[in-house]
């Protein structure tokens, strides 16, 4: 194995190890995952040549397209971080599993999902979530543990707090894009740039067309009078900083892993044959545990997203 050229479609144990420990992060800044990708040929195969990250990441693809997972790649709304996730691409029940939340927690999350669309800045507050808790589906819940739900979100990167108010986080619009696409239609808002959904971004005030943050940065990076590219007209707000890769390498750690989480190596560590499809998994050491520490929680978030919709119940 050492120093061949890889057919697409053939899982080593240097992808195995790769998609273990994605599994049980869901979801990764570029930085981590390239840290990752070198990490797994120095466990398995540290005399090959290590593959283009693009090109490692379809070879897994193709093996996971039958199992309908995706390693997907995206970019964070307010900065531009590429970030990798892991995601769902099924609609039927053979996708179907169980999750660690109950129907009113899931339903909470429905409803402040709504409240993240439905305003003009991408964001909900707490309270007009919190005001949403008598409507819930299921066990009535009080708004204190309310609370400590929309924690749980965020903590397994479904939601992302800033100061009092929630909006998705990268993770789950990379899952949840065809199905916001489908069921709000009306509420819908797109990029005039990229076309992909958009939750966070500036607007022209005489047109209306929207763009995200590091789409705005990048189309008028070198423009000192930035006008609509639509209308023409001038665009009244700042500009933001357009993400810079060289200036990431050059600090040496990711913005969202300057603090270690602590997790016991026992939680990281899938049982033999658990990947996707019987995959079989490459054991991790416990020295590998502490070096690349995962959530809390380990589910992944397309097992929440089959559920919380109700696809295909029967």
């Amino acid at each position: 194995m050492q120093g061949s050229t890889r057919r697409a479609g053939i899982m080593t144990d240097v992808h195995r190890r790769f998609l273990q420990l994605m599994m049980t992060h869901g979801v990764l800044e570029e930085w981590d995952v390239r840290r990752l990708q070198k990490h797994c040929y120095k466990v398995h195969d540290r005399n090959a040549t290590m593959e283009k990250l693009e090109d490692f990441i379809n070879n897994i693809n193709s093996v996971l397209e039958s199992l309908y997972i995706e390693i997907k790649k995206g970019v964070t709304e307010d900065d531009g971080r590429p970030i990798y996730a892991l995601v769902n691409l099924a609609t039927t029940s053979v996708s179907k599993m169980a999750t660690d939340f109950a129907e009113n927690e899931l339903d909470l999350f429905r409803k402040a999902l709504e409240l993240i669309i439905d305003s003009d800045t991408g964001f909900a507050s707490s309270t007009n979530i919190l005001n949403l808790v008598d409507q819930l589906k299921g066990k009535k819940m009080r708004k204190k543990d309310a609370e400590q739900v929309l924690q749980k979100f965020v903590q397994n990167k479904w939601l992302i707090e800033k100061e009092g108010e929630f909006t998705l986080h990268g993770r789950a619009i990379l899952e949840m894009e065809h199905y916001i696409r489908e069921t709000y239609p009306d509420a819908v808002k797109i990029c005039n740039i990229c076309h992909s959904l958009l939750i966070q971004g500036q607007s022209c005030e005489t047109c209306g067309i929207r763009m995200h943050l590091p789409c705005v940065a990048k189309y008028f990076q070198s423009n000192s009078e930035p006008r609509c590219p639509h209308c023409n007209d001038y665009w009244p707000h700042q500009v933001p900083e357009v993400f810079d890769p060289e200036k990431e390498r050059e600090t040496g750690i990711s913005k969202s892993n300057k603090k270690v989480l602590a997790v016991q190596a026992a939680l990281v560590v899938p049982a033999e044959g658990s990947l996707p499809g019987g995959l079989p998994a490459a054991a991790l050491s416990e020295r590998e545990a502490s070096v690349f520490p995962v959530p809390r929680t380990t589910s992944l978030f397309f097992t929440f997203m089959v559920n919380i919709f109700g696809i295909n119940r029967s």
